[in-house]
């Protein structure tokens, strides 16, 4: 398998062979650093909610950080629809850089400069695109 010149989709990738599933990792992440959010998944089926979750936004991120071609319209949708559950902004965009450093511990020593440098554009990207009213 080649691996993609695109930093963001090359961190992901180079995760799945190191990890098959990065759910109780970003959730354990969340939970250790935001703890006010473990109230926010109720006990029975949030395990399939979390994994369901980080999927979505897994394919929104690779949009887009990608070509852009309308899944990564999601984070727009669900900043409204967080904001409905009453979760702050912040706090939804906090979870993608969860998901960053879940990579980077998840990666080690092939965390590279060119992916750091990459996800450090994304999230400011995706803070500046969530902000914008849908």
């Amino acid at each position: 398998m080649n691996a993609s010149p695109n930093p963001i989709e090359q961190s992901f990738e180079l995760a799945a062979s190191r990890c098959t599933d990065l759910t109780p990792h970003v959730y354990q992440r969340l939970f250790e650093q935001h703890p006010e959010t473990r109230a926010m998944f109720r006990t029975q089926g949030s395990e399939l909610v979390k994994g369901s979750m980080l999927a979505l936004t897994i394919e929104a991120i690779l949009d887009f950080a990608g070509d852009r071609r309308g899944q990564f319209r999601l984070i727009a949708c669900e900043v409204a629809s967080h904001d409905g559950y009453g979760t702050p902004r912040e706090l939804f965009i906090a979870f993608f850089a969860v998901i960053r450093d879940t990579l980077r511990d998840l990666l080690r020593d092939e965390w590279s400069e060119d992916i750091a440098q990459a996800w450090d554009r994304l999230l400011i990207e995706i803070d500046a695109f969530a902000g914008v009213p849908a």
